[in-house]
């Protein structure tokens, strides 16, 4: 029985992908939930499993070429390949180090260049019958190939590099292209300011040093930063409701229930993978739960669902060292909250200077729902929660 492979539904809004690599060939034997192709959207990164265990007879999308959701790209087989055909498939399937070539040599006709040396002396410009191989069989290594550009190198003058030596063109990946968009689509159609504070952060520091040995040991994960936030946002977004609501067509809507979308980069770009009722957990459920998210993006196993639905969003450009910034909100959410390096600073305390672990803050929010005093209620509500955690508990 024939199988269609199909292009699942990856998020909200998305309406095509682009085909990443495939890591079987036509022909080759497939394992039900095996994975079959690399699925690139406009979020993440994502395996395509096999729905069955089978062959794969053909492939109808290459890699590099875009199709829409719900679009077929390979047709499976059910059942076992035949022998001789699974054998060829799997020989072609994954690349195999490349053979030696060969070039004319002065002495015997014929010279043998490994891979490795003719790249080298690719990239040099170089031919390879004017090297000597002292390999086996006279045989140019990689060395030789070293050896002998370097040595070419001190009898030429070097030339100027011309501008297209010192460019390099990369194709933007899908992810990039989306986020692009959107960053786009956020400032054109909505009306955005940020708002700005900071936070002792000593209350949170000694809270977490008193008790992170008991928390690791209970829960097999650190305490960190992120999850206090978490807290305090939902404690804070209580108090404001604007922030966690949305404009839809020409009515706001309120919403009951609180999906933080936590940022996490990646080589790619930035996702932005949602914790569902995150009143509802506890410290370390949210710190599992985020640790949960980047070890799967990592690996790209995160599910297309898990990025759609969030009701407000929080990134950290703290982990790398950023000191202010003003985040954009991710539309159709209200508002995101900045988090920042710690950085000790003197402050005023009591009519003293002392030091202390500082964090700037921002929240960006959509003016159009947002009034100014709600937002910089917002942010003293958030800096009063993390500089006396306690208030998260009582709720006071």
């Amino acid at each position: 029985m024939t199988f269609e492979l199909k292009v699942p539904k990856v998020g909200e809004s998305i309406t095509e992908v682009e085909i990443g690599e495939w890591l079987k060939s036509e022909g080759s034997a497939v394992d039900q939930d095996e994975t079959l192709v690399m699925i690139d959207s406009a979020k993440t990164t994502l395996e395509l499993p096999s729905p069955v265990s089978g062959t794969l007879i053909k492939i109808l999308k290459k890699t590099g070429e875009t199709a829409d959701i719900g679009e077929v790209i390979a047709h499976l087989e059910e059942g076992a390949a035949p022998a001789s055909k699974t054998a060829e498939a799997e020989k072609t399937a994954a690349p195999e180090t490349p053979a030696p070539t060969t070039t004319t040599s002065s002495s015997n006709g014929q010279k043998t260049v490994m891979p490795a040396a003719q790249r080298v002396l690719a990239q040099a410009g170089s031919d390879a019958a004017d090297v000597a191989g002292t390999g086996p069989g006279e045989r140019v290594t990689k060395a030789d190939a070293q050896n002998f550009v370097e040595s070419k190198s001190t009898l030429t003058p070097p030339s100027a590099p011309s501008s297209e030596d010192n460019e390099e063109v990369v194709p933007m990946t899908m992810l990039r292209r989306q986020i692009a968009k959107r960053l786009v689509e956020a400032q054109q159609t909505a009306a955005l300011l940020t708002t700005f504070n900071e936070i002792d952060m000593s209350a949170v520091i000694a809270l977490r040093k008193e008790h992170q040995d008991d928390f690791l040991k209970r829960n097999n994960i650190k305490l960190g930063f992120m999850s206090f936030f978490v807290k305090a946002s939902i404690d804070a977004l209580k108090h404001y409701p604007a922030l966690n609501a949305e404009i839809r067509e020409n009515n706001i809507v309120y919403k009951n229930h609180y999906d933080v979308g936590v940022a996490i980069g990646t080589g790619k770009g930035l996702v932005v993978p949602v914790i569902r009722d995150a009143n509802r957990l506890s410290f370390a459920e949210v710190e599992l739960t985020i640790a949960d998210f980047a070890a799967r993006i990592k690996n790209n196993k995160l599910v297309p669902d898990e990025l759609m639905g969030g009701t407000f969003s929080i990134t950290n450009g703290g982990i790398f060292g950023s000191l202010l910034s003003t985040p954009i909100v991710n539309p159709p959410q209200s508002a995101i909250l900045g988090m920042h390096t710690i950085q000790e600073r003197p402050i005023a305390v009591n009519g003293e200077v002392v030091i202390r672990p500082m964090m700037y803050v921002a929240v960006t929010y959509d003016h159009r729902i947002v009034d100014g005093r709600e937002a910089v209620s917002f942010l003293v509500r958030i800096k009063e929660c993390i500089e006396n955690p306690a208030r998260m508990l009582i709720e006071a």
